[in-house]
């Protein structure tokens, strides 16, 4: 299976090589995702509404412009689904999210489950897309996180917040939370799982291809 992905930020040569290897080191047998840098069209982070709407105008039209017959799927990267369709759109290269198939994993196993977002922008962001896939019921919310786009490959930092949020997320007996950051390692021990989206659509696909 050889799946087709772009940035939906601008990065840097050393960030998109971090980006590619963690990949690399996720993906199971058989699995090859080839990550690409957004383009110049992409904005710089998603601070706003408007950088959000903007990145995903332009990962749809970098996935789309690739040839077809190279790549079995194609998958953003970013937990927000950017060009995920919420109904079949025909396509013969079928685009899938990462937060499509981690949420719908698991509300299918009868969890109920949070998120953690870097800002308010992404948190909205997510809230409408769990709505649009029919999830709700088994959503319990968004943690807003407040951290810097800097933060995104200082995995300490981040895992101190997320940790935070967690604490939060068990008084509440909510047990599985799903990671904003797809391009985030997490290293978190708690009680509540704290779900990578990106491994865990990997793995979803993989076994998908098996069955």
């Amino acid at each position: 299976m050889k799946i087709h992905s772009v940035t939906p930020v601008r990065v840097d040569a050393t960030e998109l090589t971090r980006r590619r290897a963690r990949y690399r080191r996720l993906s199971p047998p058989g699995v090859e995702v080839v990550l690409e840098d957004g383009g110049p069209e992409v904005p710089r982070q998603f601070a706003t509404r408007d950088d959000i709407e903007t990145s995903t105008s332009a990962v749809t039209k970098a996935l789309t412009q690739a040839s077809a017959e190279d790549y079995t799927l194609r998958m953003p990267d970013c937990v927000l689904d950017p060009a995920v369709p919420v109904t079949p759109d025909g396509s013969t290269v079928p685009t899938v999210g990462m937060l499509r198939l981690t949420a719908g994993h698991l509300a299918a196993t009868g969890t109920v489950f949070g998120a953690v977002t870097r800002n308010r922008a992404i948190g909205d962001a997510l809230c409408e897309r769990i709505e649009e896939y029919g999830l709700g019921p088994w959503f319990a919310g968004v943690t807003v996180l407040d951290l810097d786009f800097d933060t995104i490959p200082d995995t300490l930092r981040w895992n101190e917040a997320v940790r935070r949020a967690l604490d939060e997320f068990a008084v509440r007996g909510v047990t599985a939370v799903i990671n904003d950051c797809s391009a985030v390692d997490t290293d978190t021990p708690h009680p509540v799982r704290l779900v990578d989206p990106a491994e865990r659509a990997l793995r979803l696909l993989a076994a998908g291809v098996r069955a």
